[in-house]
């Protein structure tokens, strides 16, 4: 089972001529991901490695189904670039590019609330439903099939999780990176909703940071609505007060983020929480007596 990403994933990729669009592109559709379409204004009737491009998301979808799209395009024109496959009715949107204005990606934000397309990033390494679809910038082959969902705002962190699992012995049914931005599409809660409903995911890993108040909300509604093993951890322990630490979202303001806040919010909730990134696959494998 999964959340979001299945074997009938149409995939389309916004950017697909660009070279990040082309190597990734061609990336997930070795992976096994359907990647039916590109799209790049004013390259339609081209291909790339026989995948056919589009002049408008909206034409690609007509022709070829596409549900989901991978955007690759450029920071001043990603968040028209959301908004184009929402208005086309693609039902889900992962946006990798990082370094979107604020501003744009507010209007996005509001444009989507009349839509009903969910949206994953940006500046996100995408969604991974091992050994079905890979719709992003993952090392897919460190993916293995299994039951453990993980949910991060790091991308690096998300990979490490995933490579400790696998080598645990411990599969994953759907990795989500929702990203670093202090404006995003889809949050933890978001996921642990869709997590709740799929049951073949039966414990989960979540990678939050330092910033905003995210990980605390979703801390709230596990520990009333979700009974499956959590595994937490919270990255930029260290970083010193009112610094922005990599990601335009993990920055302390007001003394509240904190990692200290994050973390105690997350045992209170009832989760496993651990203080080493080195612990999380040993930590989950615990959590289920294995």
């Amino acid at each position: 089972m999964a959340i979001w990403a299945n074997q009938d994933t149409r995939l389309l990729v916004q950017g697909i001529t660009g070279k990040e669009g082309t190597f990734h592109a061609l990336a997930c559709r070795e992976y096994g991901t359907q990647v039916v379409a590109g799209v790049t204004p004013g390259k339609g009737g081209e291909s790339v490695e026989g995948i056919p491009v589009f002049d408008s998301v909206a034409e690609a979808r007509e022709a070829t189904g596409a549900n989901a799209s991978l955007i690759f395009v450029p920071p001043p024109f990603a968040a028209d670039a959301v908004m184009e496959s929402a208005g086309a009715g693609i039902e889900l949107v992962i946006a990798i590019t990082e370094g979107i204005p604020v501003n744009d990606m507010l209007k996005a934000k509001a444009f989507l609330r009349d839509h009903p397309t969910r949206l994953i990033g940006p500046n996100c390494p995408g969604i991974i439903t091992p050994g079905a679809a890979k719709i992003g910038i993952m090392p897919g082959h460190i993916h293995k099939p299994g039951t453990i969902g993980v949910v991060s705002r790091s991308g690096t962190l998300t990979y490490e999780a995933v490579w400790q699992l696998s080598n645990a012995g411990l599969g994953q049914s759907t990795c989500v990176g929702i990203g670093g931005d202090p404006v995003n599409g889809t949050n933890f809660l978001d996921v642990f909703q869709a997590f709740a409903q799929d049951p073949g995911t039966e414990g989960v890993i979540m990678i939050g940071e330092i910033g905003g108040s995210a990980e605390e909300q979703a801390a709230e509604w596990i520990a009333v609505n979700y009974k499956k093993p959590v595994v937490g951890f919270i990255a930029g322990r260290t970083a010193p007060p009112g610094r922005r630490m990599g990601h335009a979202g993990a920055i302390v303001a007001g003394g509240k983020g904190t990692a200290k806040e994050k973390m105690e919010a997350m045992r209170a909730a009832g989760l496993h929480v651990v203080e080493s990134p080195a612990e999380m696959g040993s930590a989950m494998a615990k959590a289920l007596g294995r």
